[in-house]
């Protein structure tokens, strides 16, 4: 972004949080993990063992739960940086971008990683 400015260009950055997409659904990130977990050699199977992935997924599933289905959200932060006479550098979509993903951002990084 800060690049950028030199050359007259302003750059937004929107960062949304988990919103009810293709790329988010939980059957078509399963489906991916365990076709590349088929392809993995033995010994990295090893490692992390056949819980590592279960435990992933159902992770996901969980967290699915709580995935916005307003996309406007995320449309209106477009809009916004594109139409505006003075756009923000930063937009946060959605709740858990708001209150979770932004705080835990200016933590420092040990107690986010914690988190």
């Amino acid at each position: 972004r800060l690049e950028m400015r030199n050359f007259g260009v302003k750059v937004c950055v929107i960062e949304p949080g988990y919103f009810k997409t293709m790329i988010t659904n939980v059957e078509n990130l399963e489906k991916n993990f365990h076709s590349s977990w088929k392809k993995l050699p033995e010994e990295i199977k090893a490692s992390y063992g056949e819980s590592y992935l279960r435990q992933f997924v159902g992770m996901l599933k969980v967290m699915q739960k709580g995935f916005n289905s307003d996309l406007s959200l995320v449309t209106n932060c477009m809009e916004h940086a594109l139409t505006s006479l003075h756009p923000r550098s930063r937009y946060s979509a959605g709740w858990d971008a708001k209150l979770l993903y932004l705080p835990i951002s200016y933590l420092p990084s040990a107690l986010s990683d914690a988190l």
